[in-house]
């Protein structure tokens, strides 16, 4: 089981078993598509359009192409797939929140809807109905999963409350916004440092294949990639690593969208200080499949995903530059256990004498808060405007930023 980023599952260039013929087909056309736009760009396509390409072009990407995503038979497994615990204590620790003229969510990229379901499921049992839970999911094949799923556990009743989008609303937020593993599906910059000089890694056709090549850096590429290179180098000869454009545009329009309430990020990655380190030097874009962890970007196209880690303290600039307040960070470890976690744990087994149950409900407590597993790798934010943090118990590590 892969639970992202990383895994005990050795690292791979060509994933393995070899897809059905269909499956690989699928990735052909997409192949195509891809050497027709590098051709288009005279033999070099940015990286921020391949990884665009190769997760979300219409019927062939991998979010919008209907083959399995999550789950122990899917590429990897998320933190609300793994437990109901996960989602239940998310909406435990926001129901304080949710208050009369204050009671909406929306969630961005709701992958199976396992989280909306339990979020929902125990805001109901704590008294707390929603006025409305909308997702903005681009990809049909999730949305319809995520109705399938919604219906079997949620019943007609609740399920009306439910409305999926496919742009951002018009009209202002008062509550909360999910992001659950959002921004690492953001396509992403790769750069190389060599000679003191900043190159701009793209895509190319090697022979049959595809593979990266370079050129100097466009003046806005540069400008940052020095900028952070002056923070946190000096870097090696040979540096690569990567910077998501889309995540300012994507917090202003957030920021825009959402009148009052908190904003709730969950996602792996780092301060800037840890995720650009000069011990950081190939950077942290990966791939998986089949619960395997895959270094080759290029390995059967649209049939893998393809992801980056997240610059936490880029989400806090862009948050504020935005007008949102910075009021939370943690390990989503020390998130859960403060945000409730245990007790949920306690009431789940309580009077329960089946010891499969209750060493199965132990083991995905250690998975989503150790160290070692989920606990750490996955990082939350919590911004917000005209509202403070319900009540809890974890760590401030803003000044990690």
């Amino acid at each position: 089981m892969v639970d992202r980023p990383e895994s005990s599952t050795a690292p791979t260039t060509r994933p393995g078993p070899e897809p059905d013929a269909e499956s690989l087909a699928l990735s052909a056309r997409l192949h195509d598509l891809v050497r027709a736009e590098i051709a288009e760009g005279g033999g070099f396509l940015p990286f921020p359009r391949y990884m665009e390409l190769v997760l979300y072009a219409p019927g062939l990407g991998y979010y919008v192409n209907g083959l399995r995503k999550f789950g122990p038979e899917g590429d990897f497994v998320t933190a609300p797939e793994l437990s109901s615990l996960f989602g239940a204590t998310l909406a435990q620790w926001l129901g304080p929140v949710l208050i009369e003229g204050r009671c909406e969510i929306l969630e961005f990229g709701a992958g199976s809807g396992r989280l909306a379901a339990d979020v929902i499921t125990r805001l109901d049992d704590l008294g707390v109905r929603l006025e409305r839970y909308r997702i903005l999911e681009v990809s049909p094949d999730l949305r319809a999963r995520q109705q399938a799923l919604l219906a079997t556990l949620l019943g007609s009743e609740r399920l009306v409350r439910v409305e999926w989008l496919d742009a951002l609303p018009e009209e202002p937020i008062r509550g909360v916004v999910l992001a659950n593993e959002v921004l690492d599906a953001m396509p992403v910059e790769v750069f190389a440092w060599r000679d003191g000089q900043v190159l701009q890694c793209g895509v190319s056709v090697v022979g049959e294949d595809l593979g990266f090549a370079e050129r100097p850096a466009p003046p806005g590429l540069e400008r940052v990639v020095r900028e952070l290179e002056q923070a946190t180098g000096p870097w090696p000869e040979g540096y690569v690593s990567e910077w998501r454009p889309a995540l300012g545009p994507w917090l202003r329009s957030v920021a825009d969208l959402l009148e009052e309430g908190l904003v709730w990020i969950a996602d792996y990655g780092h301060p800037r200080s840890a995720f650009y380190s000069p011990e950081r030097r190939t950077g942290t874009l990966l791939g998986y499949y089949r619960q395997q962890v895959v270094f080759d970007p290029f390995a059967w196209p649209g049939l893998m995903d393809l992801t980056a880690s997240v610059d936490f303290t880029a989400v806090a600039e862009g948050a504020q530059a935005a007008g949102l307040d910075v009021l939370a960070y943690a390990a989503q470890g020390e998130f859960l256990l403060g945000a409730g976690l245990p007790a949920l744990f306690e009431q789940s087994v309580a009077g329960n004498d089946d010891p499969r149950l209750i060493m199965q409900l132990g083991q995905q407590v250690r998975m989503l808060t150790l160290p070692g597993e989920m606990g750490e790798r996955f990082q939350v934010m919590v911004l917000g405007r005209g509202c403070t943090l319900p009540p809890g118990t974890f760590p401030d590590r803003r000044e990690r930023l």
